[in-house]
């Protein structure tokens, strides 16, 4: 039987082509690589954490969530480390754009001001007329707060509530402001974090000056829309884990270990000083040898 084979080997290795030969060696070398794949980098909204199920319609139910700890839905590979186990969270869908009418103002109803464990600020369950939906909660929001939405921009700057939405150009100078629309008409997608605000500085032409959390400066058409007020939960960012349960709960993974603050490999090392150097001035310039040319 060995002798069948080799002479099997023996003809097939005759017959066959010298370039064929050869990418057969090639493929039978590679035949135990891994597979090349292309691993996306997070940012630009990706954090490959949660994926949100969302309906085709607009529900005030907790939506579903698809836990990924850190790693790509479609090849299932690691791509942000760090992240990992997390007690499960329900996702509330905020309704971010704020409209209401051209010519005087809607009344909405806060009903309940919730926790909501996939965002640092708090939301609001509002009521407008027979619609509920979610807003971000602002520092002093409680149950049974009237809130105003209006889009009509009047000849004199109103003065206006926490929680109530205006355009720009309808509030007075050095007024507090979150969830900004960046353009007209579009979802309020600046100032979301807990316990940020931006302000108002000033106005020319058509244009309203407002800095942002980032202490950075831009102008926004008057016509965009804007929620008075600082948003809720202002001491997030104080907020002390105090254990390593704490941390995982929070979705979190350990750090690997290896590192170690004084004699890791990236660490800071102790060493003895190097010995005191003695720099001596500089050297004087070495003077040429005068030549006579004239024969004497």
């Amino acid at each position: 039987m060995q002798s069948l084979t080799r002479l099997l080997n023996t003809t097939l290795s005759l017959q066959m082509p010298p370039r064929m030969a050869v990418a057969g060696v090639n493929l039978q070398q590679l035949r135990g690589k891994t597979k090349v794949v292309e691993k996306p980098t997070p940012g630009a909204g990706q954090q490959f954490r949660r994926i949100v199920h969302f309906p085709e319609e607009y529900t005030v139910e907790p939506l579903k969530i698809t836990h990924l700890a850190g790693r790509d839905p479609v090849s299932g590979r690691l791509v942000a480390k760090g992240i990992g186990g997390g007690i499960k969270q329900q996702y509330r869908w905020v309704k971010w754009l704020r409209d209401g009418p051209t010519e005087g103002a809607q009344e909405e109803l806060v009903l309940e001001v919730l926790r909501d464990g996939c965002r640092t600020a708090k939301v609001a369950l509002v009521a407008v007329g027979d619609e509920l939906k979610y807003i971000l909660a602002t520092e002093n929001m409680k149950a049974g707060d009237i809130l105003k939405t209006s889009r009509l921009i009047p000849r004199i700057p109103v003065r206006p509530n926490e929680g109530d939405a205006y355009p720009l150009g309808a509030l007075p100078v050095g007024t507090r402001i979150h969830c900004l629309e960046k353009n007209p008409g579009q979802m309020c997608h600046l100032i979301h974090a807990a316990g940020t605000f931006g302000t108002i500085l000033r106005k020319f032409d058509d244009k309203v000056v407002v800095q942002l959390p980032s202490k950075r400066e831009f102008a926004f058409q008057r016509t965009c829309m804007a929620t008075v007020g600082r948003l809720s939960n202002p001491e997030h960012n104080k907020e002390h884990v105090g254990s390593a349960q704490r941390m995982r709960e929070m979705g979190n993974r350990p750090r690997s270990g290896l590192w170690k603050r004084k004699e890791g490999k990236h660490g800071r090392k102790i060493r003895r000083l190097p010995p005191m150097t003695t720099i001596s001035p500089p050297a004087p310039p070495k003077q040429e040898a005068i030549k006579l040319t004239l024969p004497l």
